[in-house]
């Protein structure tokens, strides 16, 4: 189980290194636009990410 988590975050970390690795200056003006958003559309749209990623893993199991 402890590898399986570990895997997982191994991945997400990776997944998340791709945009700034690629094209830092886009990244960049996404963390500004991010910065400027209101908190409940950040909520709103880290719900949805959320939803999204249980879906897939009970879609797989």
């Amino acid at each position: 189980m402890l590898q399986h988590v570990l895997t997982a975050v191994a991945l997400m970390l990776v997944l998340e290194g791709i945009m700034p690795f690629i094209a830092p200056r886009r990244w960049h003006r996404l963390v500004q636009v991010l910065a400027d958003a209101k908190t409940a559309h950040i909520r709103m749209t880290g719900l949805f990410s959320m939803l999204c990623g249980v879906g897939i893993l009970m879609w797989l199991r």
